[in-house]
């Protein structure tokens, strides 16, 4: 009889645990604080994983400090899965590009861009060759038109740095892609892009002109081989960008907690020093909408945005 009243109370536990609908414990499950549940952010993968590794694995010990909840940075294998997974809730802050941030509020009206980073009012692409493709520097837009006749990569087909911008001064410079030797590459990141040219795979690469400073400034490119030829006029890039269900999730006033600790990131101690050195940025600033109204046109009228 022991046995049995044993059994039916434990059986009426766990019926009782299931129709919670969520194991105890569980940091989404619902009533649960919001310093027990999991901020997760992530960036579009255009350097090296290692790199984004370093870098975000440091930004989320220091949000979870500011904010006083759990952040997890979860890496994704390309452009548009850091799109696809921000719409479907799987992330709440991102750091897009600029392209990437249009196409993620266009899929999901109400996402808030929160902050840049200062060089992201004024970014650059730059136009680099290899050492056998001949090629002399330009002093403008018009000179591209230099680079018919030869190969060129980009970077991933969504970089704004990488390809939309790039594509968009070759347009206007009257080089359109078909005249170009073949057809372009995709090389995925800015560094891959930087190599295939370095290696002369193709004779021209297009890429993020901060990454490309990094490299040279650390001696990670060979410039006997590879040169920049050309350094875009500026424009607005990379953002943060956060769901419009952050409150909702979190708490009211938490997407302007975020936001605060974003801009507060101004290098006051080890930590934001090393945070804003791997992100190559004195500080963040406030953005909005507007800034990327540019970036937004250029995509409707090369078709990476319908």
């Amino acid at each position: 009889m022991r046995r049995l009243t044993l059994w039916a109370a434990t059986t009426a536990l766990i019926a009782t645990l299931a129709g919670c609908g969520a194991a105890p414990g569980d940091p989404n499950a619902p009533g649960n604080a919001a310093g027990d549940k999991v901020l997760s952010i992530s960036a579009i993968p255009d350097q090296d994983p290692q790199k984004l590794q370093r870098l975000y694995g440091t930004v989320s010990e220091y949000l979870g400090a500011r904010l006083g909840v759990k952040v997890r940075y979860v890496p994704v294998t390309d452009y548009t899965a850091s799109v696809t997974s921000f719409r479907l809730g799987d992330l709440q802050l991102v750091f897009f590009g600029g392209l990437t941030g249009v196409q993620a509020r266009h899929q999901l009206p109400g996402a808030v861009p929160v902050a840049q980073r200062d060089i992201d009012a004024q970014f650059r692409s730059v136009f680099v060759a290899s050492s056998t493709a001949n090629l002399l520097p330009v002093g403008n837009v018009a000179g591209l038109r230099n680079l018919q006749g030869h190969s060129l990569t980009f970077g991933s087909d969504s970089s704004t740095s990488g390809r939309l911008m790039p594509e968009y001064f070759l347009d206007q410079a009257g080089v359109s892609l078909d005249k170009l030797k073949g057809k372009p590459g995709y090389s995925s990141s800015h560094d891959a892009t930087a190599k295939l040219v370095e290696a002369g795979t193709y004779e021209i690469g297009a890429l993020n002109a901060a990454v490309w400073d990094d490299r040279v400034k650390n001696g990670k490119i060979d410039t006997t081989k590879v040169r920049e030829i050309f350094r875009t006029p500026t424009y607005h890039d990379y953002h943060w960008l956060a769901r419009p269900d952050l409150d909702q999730r979190f708490g009211a006033g938490f997407t302007k907690k975020v936001t605060d600790a974003l801009l507060s990131l101004k290098g006051d101690d080890d930590q934001q020093r090393q945070i804003l050195d791997l992100f190559q940025a004195k500080q963040f600033i406030a953005t909005d909408v507007r800034n990327y109204e540019q970036i937004e046109s250029v995509a409707r009228r090369i078709g990476l945005l319908r």
